[in-house]
């Protein structure tokens, strides 16, 4: 798994999380490793914080813990209280975000990892609000549904819009996860170049 420097000290508070949820559900480290087929080493080694969990670990223990992967993560918003009412979700919903910035207002920067699907994604549900967002795709193949358009792009393509048009990403297809990175302007804040022309380098 791909990671960023901003990312390493939230990986390494995973390993309590997972310790808790587990001895929450009653469940041994013997009794997981046979459930997920994850080795007993490495398990322990995780909750322990003397291993960083990969993707395909994370996602592999949030299904068995039956929590979700920002839980884990420790982004996920402080719940009100009540009962929790469990949301519908549909193959490919779950995904993985790194935030990239650390501050309140302005550009928002985050990394998005979706996981390898084993099935042809249905459209993917789509959103709308305030704001402008400029995405790049690291790997995979991203479904990228923009209004009525439905445009599949690969590592190193790029794509903007404004966010109040209806928009949405799922995983394009069998063959492995999907990274990207979003900047997000929720005022409609736009990436401005300021690249030098090719001869101001020559003097």
């Amino acid at each position: 798994m791909v990671t960023d420097d901003g990312a390493t000290d939230t990986l390494a508070a995973v390993g309590p999380r997972l310790r808790t949820a587990r001895e929450q559900r009653g469940a041994t480290l013997t009794g997981v490793s046979r459930a997920t087929g994850i080795s007993l080493s490495t398990l322990s080694r995780i909750e322990t914080g003397r291993r960083k969990p990969t993707l395909e670990v994370l996602l592999q223990l949030a299904k068995a813990y039956d929590i979700s992967l920002d839980e884990l993560a420790g982004t996920a918003p402080v719940a009100a209280a009540g009962p929790r009412i469990p949301m519908p979700q549909r193959p490919g919903d779950v995904k993985v975000v790194l935030p990239l910035t650390r501050y309140v207002g302005g550009l928002h920067a985050h990394k998005h990892v979706l996981p390898a699907i084993d099935a042809p994604p249905a459209r993917p549900r789509q959103v709308s609000h305030d704001g402008y967002e400029w995405l790049c795709v690291l790997y995979g193949r991203l479904w990228l549904a923009l209004g009525e358009q439905d445009l599949v792009l690969s590592a190193g393509d790029v794509a903007e819009f404004d966010t109040r048009t209806a928009h949405g990403v799922a995983n394009a297809g069998p063959g492995g996860p999907v990274e990207y990175l979003i900047m997000f302007g929720p005022q409609g804040e736009r990436l401005r170049s300021r690249t030098p022309a090719p001869d101001r380098w020559a003097r």
